[in-house]
């Protein structure tokens, strides 16, 4: 018999304050992001242990080779305060080295943490002229979050994924889908100009895994950039389809992150029922669709 194996531990919640602010990155002509203070750096963890010698754990209950996933969640914890870099892959990229360091029999590891995304509170001044961020009060958002997926072993980082997850855009006018063949079972009206919701995840590689683990960030694609890249495209593109939409996105991010190997998205329909309109006025009244939603991938490489 052939076994394939692993374990670990997930959802460790980790909160490290004042971490090493994220500064250098090249500026996007589409993004105002150039970087974040860090004085919260949080993530969502989960660390997934590859080794064959732990079969015996399976297959006899001899656990005298395999950490237990309380000591590994305590290690990440613990070695989180003696980090010194500023993203979520660089921070995976030392943790996995740690772990290899300190537990002899690992032989690799695989290590997925989503962003866990606090932003600064503005403050005004107290003659409400000028705004600026708090420097000790932040809130949790729940919007967009970026993601980071590293593989590694004792040969080093393997492979690399960014992304971003939970993308919610809404575009009012200048998307459209017609021309599709209709049938007796085709009751969908074409439309020219429509509103446009979609939900939306998406990854991204790096050809040299270095540009995204290095200290030099110059050549990092920071998750935020992306984001407006995104935002931008969806705002000035006329689309015929999500999939034309897509396609313009893939096009543009390769043509502006040079650095960026291939990038796939994976996007939902959920456009509103229009439940309410006047004949001659743009104003409308939306309502939730019924729950089937189309859903679209696509993937492009260099």
């Amino acid at each position: 018999m052939k076994h394939t194996i692993s374990y670990g531990k997930g959802n460790i919640a980790l909160y490290r304050s004042y971490a090493a602010p994220l500064t250098g990155l090249k500026p996007v002509a589409e993004s105002a992001y150039h970087g974040q203070p860090n004085t919260i750096f949080a993530v969502d963890l989960e660390v997934e242990v590859l080794g064959d010698v732990f079969l015996p754990s399976y297959t006899e209950g001899d656990n005298s080779r395999v950490v237990p996933t309380a000591t590994i969640t305590n290690f990440a914890l613990q070695k989180a305060l003696s980090f010194t870099g500023a993203t979520v892959e660089q921070f995976l990229h030392y943790l996995g080295g740690e772990y290899l360091t300190k537990y002899a029999d690992m032989e690799g590891l695989r290590l997925t943490a989503s962003e866990l995304p606090f932003h600064p509170i503005p403050l005004t001044s107290d003659a409400g002229q000028t705004t600026t961020p708090s420097d000790r009060l932040l809130a949790p958002t729940f919007d967009v979050y970026s993601t980071a997926e590293l593989l590694i072993n004792r040969a080093g980082a393997q492979e690399l994924e960014s992304g971003l997850r939970r993308i919610k855009l809404i575009k009012l006018t200048g998307s459209a889908f017609d021309g599709f063949p209709r049938d007796e079972f085709t009751t969908l009206p074409e439309r020219v100009d429509r509103p446009l919701y979609i939900f939306m995840e998406m990854g991204w590689h790096y050809t040299d895994l270095q540009d995204g683990l290095s200290a030099d960030v110059s050549r990092y694609i920071a998750p935020r950039q992306v984001y407006d890249v995104i935002a931008h495209t969806f705002h000035d593109f006329v689309s015929m389809s999500i999939q034309h939409l897509l396609h313009e996105f893939g096009q543009r991010l390769l043509a502006r992150f040079p650095q960026m190997s291939g990038v796939w998205f994976r996007a939902q329909n959920r456009l509103w029922d229009t439940a309410a309109e006047a004949p001659d006025r743009p104003d409308k009244v939306f309502m939730d669709p019924r729950p089937p939603y189309g859903h679209i991938r696509y993937a492009v490489k260099r």
